[in-house]
């Protein structure tokens, strides 16, 4: 039986992620589901800084992160209202409270 160590499955997962950098956009639909999967829910800080450090994909990962994840979307809109309409409410509720 083989076992492989969880930091050589991340270092090869990091690796992969690498190579699809390297070559975006020309991706795969499933290779881009799976870099988009891999940047907001697998990669630490550690692997972000690592990839990003990285001279050779630059461009590929200038590219992506401009278009998929420094975007701000719906949902982050939504809870940047949300935060603000509890605020007001919070200051609203203290100002009639002070009168």
């Amino acid at each position: 039986m083989t076992t492989i160590a969880p930091g050589a499955t991340a270092l090869a997962r990091r690796a992969h992620v690498a190579a699809l950098l390297a070559a975006y956009p020309d991706v795969t639909a499933d290779e881009h589901a799976l870099l988009v999967h891999w940047f907001k829910r697998e990669a630490s800080s550690l692997d972000v800084a690592l990839i990003a450090s990285e001279p050779n994909i630059a461009r590929g990962y200038a590219r992506f992160r401009g278009e998929h994840i420094d975007r701000f979307t719906l949902a982050d809109v939504a809870k940047g209202l949300a935060g603000l309409v509890a605020i007001v409410g919070i200051a609203a509720l203290i100002m009639l409270r002070a009168l």
